[in-house]
């Protein structure tokens, strides 16, 4: 059954830091690290070992603020 994350964390740019919080389905923690990983490095031209991830948790669908995940 499909479960919603939310990942806190934030990734380096040559001169400042950046902070997001993301709400995504995936199976497990492991696969909606690997989404994260993923998508803010394709989309921010980040390398893996410049992300840091602060905090992944499930959360209820009532919890959920995205519409796009909702």
């Amino acid at each position: 059954m499909v479960k919603i994350f939310r990942v806190k964390g934030w990734f380096k740019q040559p001169w400042q830091r950046c902070t997001f919080v993301k709400e995504l389905p995936a199976l497990s923690e492991q696969q909606a690290l690997e989404r994260i990983y993923s998508e803010v490095g394709s989309k921010h031209k980040v390398k893996r070992n410049l992300i840091h991830i602060e905090e992944i948790t499930e959360i209820k669908p009532e919890e959920i603020k995205n519409p796009c995940v909702r």
